[in-house]
């Protein structure tokens, strides 16, 4: 027996399929039926990966008696939030309207018109852990329902009112400018990273890319060393905890403790492309061997087991296996000595921290880097991996949630861009040019723009302002990586696209020709990754640089001036718009390539190792601004340009790095000249 998401392509809501509950997806037949028989609507929101999903489906979704009360009393409808992010960001809102927490599962009460009434997330069947039972909670709102609707059309008015309240939040407050508020938010992230472990913050502990991307943009401006140090905390202490997969590289969602030792074992695609590129980054400034190695393991894991056979990326994999959390991932001393021997497998326990206790459930442990051992040993510690790393492969994996979701493959092509320049492994520029070409060929609507997601030869759901801007941005990395002008012409069709259906009185995440739903959200706070707003205004300073049209600057001035208040009060929550002032603020300064490219392939690298934050990168016959640019007595040269102004060029890389650092004011190292553990072009 199956109910109506057993038709669904959602990873998520096929979980559901056999449900007791009469599921519905989200659709007007649901909102239609509860009119007809004048019944509220439960709606639940979650993921395929959600570790507290799964556990409130087993515990009251496949409950019969719970569900013979959802049955009889609600019309129930099943949302996954990475195919309708627009309805997950409303309706987060009413737990915390009401002074609750966000998160996963969602679970919010609504009348057959889309107003919330209640909301919450993880209800335990019966009251416990301090939560009122799930079944409580349906009786009494059923109750409220039937007999005291006047009292929920009180809370209905107050929900309303919240929303436009959250809105004058963002767009009406008013502030004195703020003097270089980008470097100011650094300074506070460096101040209040964790000065043992890095990170911000105790448990549960979150990488925080884009804040830390923040911190790794002033500290190349100003080199403070506070910036450094926050900075290098915080990747040493990912790279060594159990946050990072020591065997099969990449990076779980969160630490459950602040030591990033334990992780919530979920994959995430989206926080994978964003360490990828901050570890790249943060590499191409220090030279750092350690965190290539990092970035580099974590692209093996997801070519290896997150790839589509059509190039593009899977969104996540799930925490649990054979019914228990984090099974894939944990280790006994026996179950290591049983794969080494006891005399290496001691040595392997020593170094990863397996004890005989544990640092998890059951008395297993998390792999996590916890000792240093002798260089000869270490040097040995490569190869008791791998036969680890084996052996875990015969283990039964996690489910994997197979959806692809345009934002989030725009993120790891730019982390894999962020990769191939930093290192120069055409590898890397390979696997971010066929998810390029597989999001093209499969997400594309009629029309020319995007949809979220795609899966199994059905693309559904018209994307949202994060898909577009995300792949823009990411197209215009993978142009600056290659030289191919398709990828440019395309981020311009996509953000003149931004500009048709997603801009009125500024920006918003849903398109003005959407699906009308009690509120359109502007949402333009980041989350876990960059929010819309913030990465369309990084691609209209981009372009503006590129182009030298104004009017991607003035559209990129009026977001800044919409926010500029609210970021000041609140810049946790605009870190990634404070990145795109920082970009602004700086110029940014135009390198123009002229001549062959094949022969620039010299300069080409020299810019593509060096961390650049405020740089745009081009051959003048792709971009208007290269408009009389001209190869030096037939060497190829590079023009260094800002504000309209260019210096005389120059046709060597170490010239090249010369300029840059003079005109962007700041020291500009190179990983091409800081003797990286790995040669240039070794895989």
């Amino acid at each position: 027996m199956t109910n109506r998401l057993a038709t669904e392509t959602s990873p998520y809501l096929r979980q559901h399929a056999a449900n007791p509950v009469d599921w519905y997806p989200w659709s007007e037949a649901a909102f239609r039926r509860a009119r007809e028989d004048d019944k509220p609507v439960l709606l639940s929101v979650g993921y395929a990966a959600c570790h507290w999903c799964h556990v409130m489906a087993h515990e009251s979704f496949e409950n019969p008696r719970i569900a013979g009360l959802m049955n009889a009393r609600f019309i129930s409808i099943k949302v996954d939030r990475q195919e309708r992010p627009d309805i997950d960001d409303i309706y987060q809102k009413v737990p915390l309207m009401m002074g609750q927490g966000g998160g996963w599962p969602l679970t919010v009460f609504l009348t057959p018109q889309g107003e919330p009434f209640f909301g919450g997330t993880y209800f335990p069947p019966d009251d416990r852990y301090g939560r009122p039972g799930f079944v409580r909670v349906l009786l009494s709102l059923s109750e409220a329902w039937t007999h005291r609707r006047g009292e929920l059309r009180d809370m209905i008015e107050q929900f309303r009112l919240g929303f436009r309240q959250l809105d004058l939040v963002d767009l009406g407050r008013e502030a004195a400018e703020v003097e270089d508020l980008p470097a100011q938010t650094a300074r506070a992230l460096a101040q209040d990273t964790d000065p043992t472990h890095g990170g911000l913050g105790g448990a549960p502990k979150f990488p925080n890319a884009s804040g830390y991307d923040l911190v790794l943009r002033i500290c190349q401006r100003t080199g403070e060393p506070v910036l450094l140090a926050a900075l290098e905390r915080t990747l040493d202490g990912m790279a060594a905890g159990g946050i990072h997969d020591q065997l099969g590289g990449g990076f779980a969602r969160y630490s459950v403790d602040e030591r990033w030792a334990v992780p919530h074992f979920e994959k995430m695609l989206y926080d994978n492309g964003q360490l990828v590129t901050l570890y790249a980054d943060a590499y191409r400034l220090t030279g750092k061997p350690a965190w290539r190695r990092v970035f580099e393991e974590a692209i093996a894991y997801i070519v290896r087991d997150m790839t589509h056979p059509d190039g593009c990326f899977y969104a996540g994999e799930d925490a649990d296996s054979e019914g228990e959390e984090g099974r894939f991932y944990v280790w006994t001393p026996a179950e290591v000595r049983a794969v080494l021997g006891a005399s290496e497998g001691a040595l392997a326990c020593r170094a990863y921290g397996v004890t005989d206790g544990g640092n998890f459930a059951r008395g297993t442990s998390v792999l996590n880097r916890a000792a240093t051992l002798d260089p000869f040993d270490e040097a040995r510690l490569e190869d008791w991996r791998g036969r680890l790393f084996a052996a875990r492969a015969r283990r039964a994996r996690p489910a994997r949630d197979d959806n692809i979701l345009t934002g989030w493959n725009g993120l790891m092509i730019q982390g894999l861009c962020a990769a191939y320049q930093a290192t120069g492994c055409p590898p890397h520029l390979a696997a971010a040019r066929r998810a390029a070409s597989a999001i093209q060929e499969k997400l594309t609507m009629p029309d020319g723009g995007v949809y979220r997601a795609w899966k199994d030869g059905t693309a559904k759901v018209p994307g949202f302002l994060e898909d577009y801007a995300l792949l823009a941005n990411a197209l215009i990395d993978l142009y600056e990586s290659c030289f191919d002008k398709r990828y440019l012409d395309r981020a311009v069709e996509l953000v003149a696209l931004i500009l048709d259906k997603f801009r009125d009185d500024g920006l918003y995440f849903t398109p003005r020709d959407g699906e009308p739903l009690v509120h359109r959200p502007r949402a333009p706070h980041d989350s876990a990754w960059p929010s819309g707003i913030s990465t369309s205004v990084f691609a209209f300073l981009r372009l503006h640089a590129l182009t030298g049209r104004d009017v991607y600057r003035d559209l990129a001035e009026d977001e800044f001036r919409r926010y500029r208040a609210a970021a000041a009060a609140a810049p946790a929550g605009f870190v990634h718009l404070l990145a795109a002032r920082d970009f602004a603020q700086r110029g940014p300064f135009e390198i123009i390539l002229a001549g062959d490219k094949a022969a620039a392939a010299g300069l080409v690298q020299s810019v593509h190792r060096a961390y650049l934050p405020a740089r745009v990168l081009a051959f003048a016959e792709d971009v208007p601004i290269g408009h009389g640019r001209r190869p030096v007595k037939g060497r190829p040269a590079a023009y260094v340009c800002r504000h309209r102004t260019c210096a005389a060029p120059v046709t060597s890389g170490k010239a090249l790095l010369e300029r840059c650092a003079s005109w962007s004011g700041a020291p500009v190292a190179s990983t091409r000249h800081a003797g990286a553990s790995f040669p240039e072009q070794d895989r």
